[in-house]
C-alpha cells in the first residue's frame, strides 16, 4: 500500500450517529423489518462459504451481491449471465419458494417480467435518459409488484 493510500485512508471522517440513522423512506409501507430495503445484515458466513470464496479469490460479499443481482433479473452486470440467471431461477423454484402463493408458471412469469425491465436499461444513452428509465421503472416496479401481489396468492391444494 502507498503512503498516499494510508494516509486517504486514515483521513476519512467516521459518519456521526445522526448520519448512520438517515435512511430513506420505504417505497411501499412493509419495506421495513426483515423487508428494509437498506438493511444492514449480520449473520454467520458458513465456514466453508468463507474458504471456497477465499479459494476462489471472491469476496463473500461480491459472491452474494452477483446472486442477488442475478436472481433479481437486474439491469446491472447483465452481459454474459443468462444461464446463471436461469439456474438460479430453477435453484429457486426447485427450494419451493412462493409455491404456496403462485403456480411455478406464475413464477416463471414474474421473472420474465423482471428480466424484461432489466433488458429496457438504456445503455448507449446519456444521463438523462438513464434518469428518465430509473423514475420510469420505480414506477413501474411498483405497479407490477402490486399486480402480483393482488392475484389470488393461495393455491388450492388438490
Amino acid at each position: 500500500m502507498e503512503i498516499e493510500d494510508i494516509n486517504a485512508e486514515t483521513m476519512k471522517k467516521k459518519p456521526t450517529p445522526m448520519q448512520k440513522r438517515h435512511k430513506p423512506k420505504p417505497e411501499l409501507k412493509w419495506q421495513t423489518g426483515a423487508y428494509e430495503r437498506f438493511a444492514d445484515f449480520n449473520f454467520i458466513l458458513p465456514y466453508q462459504f468463507l474458504l471456497l470464496c477465499r479459494l476462489m479469490d471472491v469476496t463473500p460479499q461480491e459472491a452474494l451481491t452477483d446472486f442477488m443481482d442475478n436472481l433479481s433479473c437486474g439491469s446491472w452486470k447483465r452481459e454474459g449471465r443468462d444461464t446463471e440467471k436461469e439456474h438460479l431461477i430453477n435453484y429457486f423454484i426447485a427450494h419451493g419458494y412462493g409455491q404456496e402463493h403462485y403456480t411455478e408458471a406464475d413464477i416463471r412469469e414474474i421473472f420474465k417480467e423482471m428480466d424484461a425491465v432489466g433488458l429496457l436499461f438504456p445503455r448507449e444513452s446519456n444521463g438523462k435518459m438513464v434518469d428518465r428509465y430509473a423514475k420510469w421503472r420505480d414506477k413501474h416496479e411498483t405497479w407490477w409488484f402490486k399486480k402480483w401481489f393482488r392475484k389470488p396468492r393461495h393455491i388450492k391444494n388438490s
